[in-house]
């Protein structure tokens, strides 16, 4: 298990239309110790913004004047590379399964029914957060366990040319 240091200095976006629940949920994540939280009510920017903010954790309202939340989360799934793990918590008064299951199957990593549990938002909040970690931290082996391969490569061929040279 990870510190939790490590998962409080990691990026929250809140995307939800309802300024009081966006301020319920910051301060929520900040008297728990989250300093990275950025909370956000104009849906047509969430895409822009999530761009520039480069958030760890999503947590996504559905129902939402313009853009509404399964356009959000779809347009994030579609422009995000496929071996990537991005958790957002889709947060919604919406009870319906087909709400539910649609969002899950846009891809969504996680589902809260509104008035959420305080206490269960912040343990899914910092379990999500501990995978994103993990998946970062083996995202950056594999690339410099290819990047070392790479080098030795390089290596074994720059080696091997002046051989090559000298036997033709």
């Amino acid at each position: 298990m990870l510190s939790e240091p490590l998962l409080h200095r990691m990026k929250i976006l809140i995307i939800d239309d309802e300024r009081v629940g966006v301020v319920m949920l910051e301060e929520l994540l900040h008297r728990n110790g989250y300093a990275r939280v950025l909370g956000l009510t104009d849906s047509n920017k969430a895409i822009e913004i999530c761009d520039d903010f480069a958030p760890d954790l999503i947590l996504l309202d559905l129902i939402m004047p313009g853009t509404d939340g399964f356009s959000v989360l779809e347009t994030i799934r579609s422009s995000e590379p496929s071996d990537s793990f991005l958790p957002i918590v889709v947060l919604t008064a919406d009870v319906s399964e087909k709400s539910k299951e649609r969002a899950l199957a846009a891809g969504a990593t996680d589902f809260l029914v509104k008035p959420v549990s305080p206490m269960e938002a912040l343990l899914r909040i910092r379990n999500l957060l501990e995978t994103r970690r993990l998946h970062v931290i083996l995202e950056n082996q594999r690339c410099a366990l290819e990047d070392a391969v790479r080098r030795a490569r390089t290596s074994r061929q720059k080696a091997a040319s002046p051989a090559r040279a000298e036997s033709a």
